[in-house]
């Protein structure tokens, strides 16, 4: 397929470094670690050597400053390899965006210079065990004691969380208020009455560890709490505004991982003493998953694009491109494992792999039907 018009040389040049990392290093380690729920420790480290943690962040915080779109090409490279890698990786600017969009000048040099290096990673806990797609139903309670706020609850879902050196953590200062009484903090794992709980075993992205966090009578303090109280289901729905793009790359990086094995499966499998890429029933398969993967890249270009260019009101955009490439990912890598027969449905191959870890690509993040209704209510504004 003919590279993109529009991308500027210093884009491509980042994708590209991204796509030889992820193809020569990253791939080969992808089955191991689907196979050992491992943490991706290697890989990671391999990112933050070439400076790819910190394409989102300001060059005066230590990043390179490329933006969303830089930040999409790289995802969807690194998910093309390992899906569970790349969730690792933009799980960085998931829970590190808030701190740059809102948090203070103080907080944005405590945390994201060491961000842009990797010296420290960051996660971003929003979910409870009865507040999923109804984030604004949380039940973590935040009281303010003098110079502290003392929290207590359960989170759940949380990608990294037992990995992260800051925690990007949503509580309420009023259950009554919903999501006028949201608000974000900065949580460290050494403070006092914060405590990692259950690893969830996973169907897909194994190798990125999901769990949940327990808080019982933590300390945190004020100077980290992020923006002021009432502002934290803002600051949550802005920043997917921002990630959900990358996201959506990821899910791009998946189907065309899986549309590149099944056309090399399809040109050298023979069945009636013919290639199987040669019978049109293939061959439709195989086109109809081309033009999915690419029209779902276009998309997910475009609302990154509308995040670099800070339009504005990005969140019809940032929520189709997510649910057209997630949908996308799931239909593509099941047809993949089809095109392979049999040897796809074993782990000698990878694409149920892939069809493992595109399920998630519907679920987090906002579910496929979280992002309709989001769509629909956008769509019917005056």
């Amino acid at each position: 397929m003919r590279d993109l018009y529009y991308l500027t040389d210093e884009q491509r040049m980042i994708r590209d470094l991204a796509r030889q990392i992820a193809r020569e290093k990253i791939a080969p380690l992808a089955a191991p670690l689907d196979e050992t729920e491992s943490f991706p420790e290697e890989q990671m480290r391999l990112l933050a050597q070439q400076g790819l943690f910190g394409i989102w962040i300001p060059e005066a915080y230590g990043g390179t400053d490329m933006g969303c779109l830089a930040l999409a090409l790289v995802a969807e490279e690194i998910a093309w390899a390992c899906a569970a890698t790349a969730t690792q990786f933009v799980v960085q600017p998931l829970g590190g965006l808030p701190i740059l969009l809102f948090g203070t000048e103080e907080q944005k040099r405590r945390y994201l210079p060491r961000l842009a290096t990797g010296e420290i990673l960051a996660a971003y806990s929003l979910s409870e065990p009865n507040a999923g797609s109804d984030a604004a139903s949380l039940r973590t309670t935040a009281v303010r004691r003098g110079d502290h706020y003392v929290l207590n609850g359960s989170k759940q879902w949380c990608s990294n969380g037992d990995h992260a050196g800051v925690v990007t953590l949503f509580a309420t200062v009023d259950p009554t208020k919903r999501s006028r009484g949201i608000t974000a903090f900065l949580v460290e794992p050494g403070m006092p009455g914060f405590a990692v709980g259950k690893k969830e075993r996973k169907m897909g992205i194994r190798g990125s560890p999901t769990v949940a966090l327990h808080l019982s009578d933590c300390v945190v303090p004020v100077e980290n709490r992020l923006g002021e109280e009432g502002e934290g289901f803002t600051i949550a729905m802005r920043t997917l505004d921002m990630t959900r793009p990358p996201t959506g790359a990821m899910a791009v990086g998946i189907g065309q991982a899986a549309l590149d094995a099944a056309l090399a499966y399809a040109r050298e499998r023979r069945q009636f003493d013919a290639p199987i890429a040669s019978f049109q029933g293939i061959q439709f398969m195989l086109a109809d998953m081309g033009m999915q993967v690419h029209g779902a890249r276009l998309m997910v270009h475009h609302a990154a694009q509308m995040v670099d260019r800070d339009l504005g009101g990005n969140t019809l955009e940032a929520s189709m491109a997510k649910c057209v490439a997630a949908d996308m990912a799931m239909r593509v890598t099941t047809d993949a494992v089809q095109v392979f027969g049999g040897y796809g449905y074993t782990r000698d191959y990878p694409v149920e792999r892939f069809m493992r870890d595109a399920k998630i690509m519907q679920i987090y993040e906002g579910t496929s039907q979280i992002q309709r209704s989001i769509i629909a209510r956008e769509l019917l504004k005056p």
